[in-house]
């Protein structure tokens, strides 16, 4: 991959955008890895006052190995959550070190191919725990904490409240600390993630403040860990998370907490959204307009098979006609091509859509692409990163070649003979 270089960071134009969708076809996702080098560089200057930071991305965001690349050389870490993105990630070029691993309901099969990968590890569950220290005395880990905090955006993507899946409850760390005298267990870190597009900043300080209190009866730690879950902007009116007041509450509140342990940590943040989201685009053609008694519809060649965010988290994309900027605005619903209700967009305000237009879905480059499928047996879109001003097509589409790869067909002559 080439160098990347650093640039005045501007969004890429409606002109480009054309360009590319008439080069690549749609539907297709585009990626501006400035975006992506603007967003880590915002991170890491607003806890430049933190010694011993690391920002680890979370590719469930976003896996495509080109993404990792870019973020690797910018010094970022790697936060996983399946073997599938730890293989991955190593095969990118990172180090065993550079990666966390902090699975959920996963079975203990699957935490011992980690161990053998040698990342390091987090653990969530009380069961496990017990089971790894028997299997595992001299391999340090991390646990990952419950503060019982409800945050996020909505209830799907809040994992931090006390009827989450996730993590130990911080009222159970008698039964940790049990576990460890038991097993002879090492505990490398701490770890907390209480949910994503939190704008209120009393939330993190609220599990900073937990996270702290349970770190100091643990002597030994190498690192706390407080997640992520910064709220991106998805339109220029929409709130987001304000990094710099953040960063000075908790840095001052980190630092405090060393003085009284007795040495510098690290302190480690695992965004995923924060870092890439802004960066993609998502482009689609409109194949029909379809008047109803009371809505307007501009369906396009794609669906929740592509995009299933709006449909599954109820989540804002804010979509712009690009073939026809300049039209005069009316209201649309945006809906897709999948047999059942696939909408992306109700009643918006957007330039006159006649058939056969491009709209651009913003802020497409996190849980988008990664969270598509095959369903109706619809081919997932390509992929194309701009970097250095160049575009590069980072992930073909899929043909029929593709869905069929892993089927085995059955002689169905010997079953009807039988």
């Amino acid at each position: 991959m080439n160098e990347l270089k650093h640039t005045t960071i501007k969004p890429i134009s409606k002109d480009n955008l054309m360009k590319l969708a008439k080069k690549y076809g749609t539907p297709i996702y585009i990626y501006d890895s400035c975006k992506i080098q603007e967003q880590y560089e915002k991170m890491n200057n607003a806890f430049s006052r933190i010694k011993k930071l690391r920002i680890n991305y979370a590719c469930k965001a976003n896996t495509n190995p080109n993404i990792l690349k870019i973020l690797k050389k910018m010094g970022c870490g790697l936060d996983t959550v399946s073997i599938q993105e730890i293989e991955i990630g190593l095969k990118v070029g990172f180090l065993p070190k550079e990666i966390i691993f902090t699975p959920n309901c996963v079975s203990i099969k699957e935490i011992e191919k980690a161990v053998g990968l040698g990342v390091r590890i987090n653990l969530d569950n009380l069961s496990i725990l017990e089971q790894f220290g028997e299997l595992f005395k001299n391999y340090s880990i991390g646990i990952r904490i419950n503060p019982h905090i409800m945050a996020g955006g909505n209830k799907k993507i809040s994992v931090g409240h006390i009827d989450s899946k996730f993590g130990i409850s911080y009222y159970q760390i008698p039964h940790i600390k049990r576990i460890l005298r038991n097993t002879g267990l090492k505990i490398e870190g701490i770890h907390m993630h209480t949910g994503s597009d939190i704008s209120d900043i009393n939330h993190f300080i609220t599990a900073s403040e937990i996270l702290f209190k349970t770190a100091i009866d643990f002597p030994d730690l190498d690192y706390l860990n407080l997640g992520s879950g910064f709220k991106v902007p998805y339109t220029q009116k929409d709130l987001k998370t304000d990094l710099i007041y953040l960063s000075n509450c908790i840095t001052n509140k980190f630092n405090d907490f060393c003085n009284v342990y007795g040495r510098k940590i690290s302190l480690i943040f695992e965004p995923g959204k924060f870092l890439v989201s802004e960066s993609g685009y998502f482009l689609v053609s409109v194949n029909v307009i379809k008047h109803t008694i009371s809505t307007v519809f501009a369906g396009v060649n794609s669906g929740f098979n592509h995009l299933i965010r709006p449909m599954f988290y109820n989540a804002f994309h804010y979509i712009e006609n690009i073939s026809n900027p300049k039209g005069r605005l009316r209201f649309y619903t945006v809906v897709g091509y999948i047999c059942e209700s696939d909408t992306f967009g109700i009643n918006r305000k957007i330039s006159e859509i006649r058939e056969g237009d491009v709209l651009c879905i913003n802020n497409a480059g996190a849980y988008c692409f990664s969270m598509s499928s095959n369903y109706n047996s619809r081919y997932r879109p390509s992929e194309v990163l701009i970097l250095n001003g160049e575009d590069f097509l980072i992930r073909k589409r899929e043909t029929m070649q593709d869905i069929l790869r892993n089927i085995v067909e059955i002689n169905m002559e010997r079953w009807q003979s039988g």
